[in-house]
């Protein structure tokens, strides 16, 4: 038994989970948020204990030592030297990695290159590395990459149409994002399907960022979010896919300027925009039973366009096997799965058992036996997959 740690640096915040390896068991898990903050948030949960405290944080680097300080003086390890491997999540990889990576040079220059295009989370994962680097330096780390289960795209599901100089000298195309969930969740989903030899699945990343993946054969044939995680389907506060001149006519008619319309359409629409109440799909969803129409409409909306895509991957699969359901509402909102399968149900004669549509947080079939395609809610486990890599790379 091996200790490894899975990490998930933001551009505020640093989550972990200490697991056993290989028996996938975890020790312990905590989140720093707020860093910079004399107010930060501190919270580690371990043998069934929670432990929550406001510190002052002015770093990553102190967020770091705080976290493996606090292993010792909890008794969860003895010495530091039992953490075997460190994995980190990092959003993009670019068109560099197709599967997990050891931290060299090479690697943090390509992840550095590749800010412009993940501002916020790369900058922050390089950060991470850094801090763990500098207290725990034998320890092997790696970088687990969104991006990676996505480089198996044709070149004709991950270009964009335009002039082709912008693709070849900017790297903008399509790179979709949640890969590891979608990786995990195709794992998973393989037990549901009795031809294994031409497995087809259409899964359903759906949290406050959302993206969904066609996978034949355990391997992505296309994905919703595009250059950034602004692509794709409607979300909590994104547009997802629109008309690109809905950017310039806004911009023309209100003087904003282009960097004020960005973050407006990655922070104030979807959901939120349409409804005009919250960037929470539960206040949305509540708004909407208690009749508020513009409420109404953005949960119409939400499930139609994930519908498009539904009939889309149905497409360019031949067919599917297996519909997955997973992340925040995925897992834990039965009407909205509700409202996302009313609108393909007819054209892919799926028929959903209501009674077990109930369910919420677990693993459950929710299609009924006439159903043409089974559907499945799965939660899903990306830290898994982060150390499920670290411990095969590291320590195997």
């Amino acid at each position: 038994m091996q200790k490894v740690m899975a990490v998930n640096c933001g551009s505020s915040s640093v989550k972990f989970k200490l697991y056993e390896m290989p028996e996938e068991q975890v020790i312990c898990s905590g989140l720093v948020e707020r860093i910079g903050h004399e107010d930060a948030i501190y919270t580690i949960k371990y043998n069934g204990l929670k432990d929550t405290v406001v510190i002052n944080v002015p770093d990553h680097g102190f967020a770091v030592k705080k976290i493996v300080e606090d292993l010792i003086e909890k008794k969860i390890i003895k010495d530091l030297h039992e953490i075997k491997a460190i994995g980190h999540r990092v959003v993009q990889g670019g068109p560099y990695f197709a599967h997990s990576e050891f931290w060299t040079e090479d690697t943090v220059a390509k992840v550095e290159s590749l800010v412009p295009l993940a501002p916020l989370h790369n900058a922050a994962h390089l950060t991470g590395f850094r801090a763990f680097k500098q207290i725990l330096p034998d320890a092997p780390q790696i970088a687990v990459f969104d991006t990676a289960f996505h480089q198996t795209m044709e070149p004709e599901d991950y270009t964009f149409p335009i002039p082709h100089e912008y693709t070849e000298k900017y790297l903008i195309r399509r790179y979709g994002a949640h890969g590891t969930s979608h990786k995990y969740l195709s794992e998973v989903g393989e037990k549901y399907i009795e031809n294994h030899e031409n497995s087809r699945m259409i899964i359903c990343h759906l949290g406050s960022g959302a993206s969904l993946t066609a996978v034949k054969n355990g391997k992505c044939v296309a994905t919703s979010m595009g250059l950034t995680p602004l692509g794709g389907i409607m979300m909590n506060s994104r547009t997802g896919d629109m008309d690109p001149s809905v950017f310039y006519q806004i911009q023309a008619m209100t003087g904003k300027s282009y960097e004020e319309i960005f973050q407006e359409m990655n922070k104030k629409s979807g959901l939120y925009g349409v409804s005009g109440i919250s960037n929470d799909s539960r206040d949305v969803e509540n708004a909407a039973n208690n009749g508020d129409p513009r409420a109404q409409l953005a949960v119409k909306l939400w499930a139609r366009r994930i519908a498009d895509y539904v009939g889309q991957y149905y497409v360019r699969l031949g067919g599917c096997d297996l519909i997955i359901f997973s992340a925040g509402i995925g897992e834990n909102s039965p009407e909205f799965r509700k409202l996302a399968i009313d609108q393909f149900k007819e054209a892919l004669h799926v028929e959903l058992d209501e009674e077990a549509n109930k369910v919420r947080s677990q693993e459950a079939l929710i299609s009924t036996p006439k159903s043409a395609i089974k559907m499945v809610v799965i939660p899903t486990d990306e830290e898994v997959m982060i150390a499920r890599d670290a411990y095969n790379m590291c320590l195997k």
